[in-house]
């Protein structure tokens, strides 16, 4: 299952890009055995700020075809990571092909794209910076990789 990050805004070089590019290639390593993977981070721009509709459209646009959709949202299902693990495996060996991770811009994600996602995650009650929230994702991209493969890397 092919893992896509769509994301508002461009990610530029400095400690972010590289935790994201390390915790990305991990999931890809770990993953690969078992049908995860590989992960690819689809970047939108809205230049003409034109606020959330338009990075809505933008997005819709960039995410692959027959993908399901899971909108990172303050006001989604707060989950531990074995749950998250469990819940991207059972997409996997439902047959899904594609999952597209929706992280929005400074102003979160569009009622109507958050409408259509079959899944809303949460971090927490607390609103992250989006780039932070890309670095989060990744790293428990890769510890549901580990904990699905049976690997050390989480301790409960």
């Amino acid at each position: 299952m092919r893992v896509h990050i769509c994301a508002v805004g461009r990610l530029r070089a400095g400690p972010e890009a590289e935790l994201i590019d390390d915790y990305l290639t991990r999931f890809d390593r770990t993953g690969r055995g078992m049908g995860l993977g590989p992960a690819k981070i689809i970047e939108v721009e809205d230049r003409k700020n034109a606020g959330m509709g338009a990075e809505a459209d933008l997005l819709r646009r960039a995410l692959p075809k027959g993908s399901l959709i899971c909108c990172l949202d303050e006001r989604g299902k707060v989950e531990t990571s074995p749950a998250f693990a469990t819940r991207l495996g059972g997409w996997r060996d439902a047959g899904r092909s594609d999952v597209a991770f929706i992280i929005g811009g400074a102003d979160g994600i569009d009622p109507s794209l958050r409408a259509q996602a079959d899944h809303k995650l949460s971090f927490g009650a607390m609103v992250w910076p989006h780039m932070l929230v890309r670095v989060m994702l990744a790293e428990q991209l890769y510890r549901a990789a580990s904990i699905l493969g049976g690997a050390p890397y989480h301790r409960t």
